[in-house]
This record gives C-alpha cells, sequence and structure tokens, in this order.
C-alpha cells in the first residue's frame, strides 16, 4: 500500500476556519490522493495556539534545539492547545469533503514515549508507533488526524515535537513519502544565506549539517524526523512551505521549492 503521512505546523496552521484555503485545499489534495489509492496520515503541531494558551496566563516559553521545555503544568497547557487545533483541523477536513478522525497519540497508546528530563521535562524522545489503529482507520475509508502527544509506560502525557511523531510514523509504516509542511521552503546550507537552498541531500549530508551547527532551531528536529523516518524503512521526505494552497499537491508533482532527503 502506497501511504503519505504529512506534518502540518508552522504559520500554515495560522487560521484553523473551515474557509481557510491552505485547509480547504488540503483536504482536497488528501481526498485526491485517497482516490488515487494512497492512505494518508496526517500529524499536526500547534506552536501558535500553545504558546497563545502560554501568554494568556503568564507563563514563560522556552525552547532548547528546537523543542519546547515542558514542566508539568506546561504539559498540561500543551495538551489543552494541540486539543484544540485537532478539534478544528478534523471540522475543516470533514467541512471539505475528507472524511478524517481526530486522535492523539494517547489513543490506542499509538505513541509511546520517554520524557527527557531536565533540562526538557515532559518534552519527549521521537515515540514508538504503534500503526494498528491507523490501519483500522484506513480500512474504513478515514483518514487520521494525529496530534504528537504520546503516553509513557505509567500512563503519563509526553510532549512530543510534532516531526518528530511524524518522522516516526513514516518509518513505522514504511511510507512512500513524508512531507513535512511548515513555514520555510527549503533547507539551506547556511540558515542566513537564501542561496545555500538544497533540493536534494542525503541522510550522510545531514548528519554533517547537523554535527557542524549548520542546521539549527526549528530545522533541527525536521532533518532529525527525517532521519529517523527514513532509517525506519520510509522512501523519502520532502520539506517544503505549507502556507499556501495546493502546497501537498504541488510538492509532490515538484511544482514548487523543496528538499527531497533520500538515504
Amino acid at each position: 500500500m502506497n501511504s503519505v503521512v504529512v506534518k502540518l505546523g508552522g504559520h500554515a496552521l495560522d487560521s484553523l476556519a473551515p474557509s481557510s484555503a491552505v485547509l480547504v485545499a488540503l483536504a482536497q489534495d488528501v481526498a485526491s490522493l485517497t482516490r488515487e489509492g494512497s492512505a494518508v496520515a496526517i500529524v499536526h503541531g500547534g506552536g501558535p495556539q500553545i504558546q497563545a494558551l502560554l501568554d494568556s496566563v503568564g507563563r514563560e516559553s522556552h525552547f532548547l534545539e528546537g523543542l519546547r521545555v515542558t514542566d508539568a503544568e506546561t504539559m498540561e497547557y500543551v495538551a489543552m492547545g494541540l486539543s484544540q487545533v485537532n478539534l478544528h483541523l478534523v471540522a475543516a477536513f470533514n467541512a471539505g469533503g475528507l472524511s478524517s478522525v481526530g486522535l492523539s497519540g494517547a489513543d490506542n497508546s499509538t505513541f509511546r514515549s520517554t520524557a527527557l528530563g531536565e533540562p526538557w521535562g515532559r518534552a519527549g524522545a521521537s515515540p514508538h508507533v504503534d500503526v494498528d489503529l491507523i490501519h483500522l482507520l484506513w480500512r474504513h475509508g478515514l483518514t487520521p488526524v494525529m496530534s504528537p502527544l504520546a503516553v509513557d509506560e505509567g500512563g503519563e502525557l509526553v510532549n512530543c515535537n510534532a516531526d518528530s511523531a511524524a518522522g516516526a510514523l513514516a518509518g513505522a509504516l514504511d511510507a512512500t513519502a513524508l512531507v513535512l509542511l511548515s513555514d520555510v521552503d527549503q533547507l539551506r546550507r547556511d540558515a542566513l544565506d537564501d542561496s545555500s537552498s538544497l533540493t536534494r541531500v542525503t541522510g550522510e549530508e545531514v548528519r554533517h549539517l547537523i554535527d557542524v551547527g549548520a542546521v539549527r532551531d526549528g530545522m533541527r528536529p525536521k532533518m532529525v524526523a527525517a532521519l529517523d523516518a527514513l532509517d525506519g524503512g520510509a522512501r523519502r521526505v520532502l520539506v517544503a512551505n505549507g502556507t499556501t494552497p495546493h502546497a501537498l499537491r504541488d510538492v509532490l508533482s515538484g511544482a514548487v521549492p523543496k528538499t527531497e532527503v533520500v538515504s
């Protein structure tokens, strides 16, 4: 079975309204893929919504190596923010004609992870994935829309990075493609130099860029997720800007700038 895992995050989630041109077009793109015989799973982030919640209660937010530092109280706001995003996405996709079901990695313990501990707190490592629930939904013609919440061995919530969760899921599914959509066009050899954008890169080259510090901030978890996906069995990883309508269709067809990561 051809399968595609799509990670949606960053400013691609600025509007969660059913009328959002980005969400309407994404629902159409996914529906088109399913008609063509591909099974699709969507993993979403929710950074802006989580940040808004934290700001509303006066809690500071910190990131370290691209991961949100998550103490016990922040974990609760993360769960609330991601649940809010999940509900609105599923409502918008269904309104756009895509039969979808919202869930988190806690459902059926689909994502199991271990909290990293200090200094990250309840932020989690790349999760172990149980794909049974995903395949069940696919057999019933439903598209899973997942938040990256995971559970540990004791049933406590763990805040997994959405890129990491999507990469682990793509690897576990032996996905045909993992598509990471956010608000950046391509990986750059130099993050501050537009002219250093990379169209195609190998896993070995990505590891080197990480080692020398060229891949940092929010791009770091994306590239780590790409490596996890490929190591797990995914065939290719595509990184592109998801803030324009039909980004998924255009990335897969090669119509827009992207970075392809291959083994």
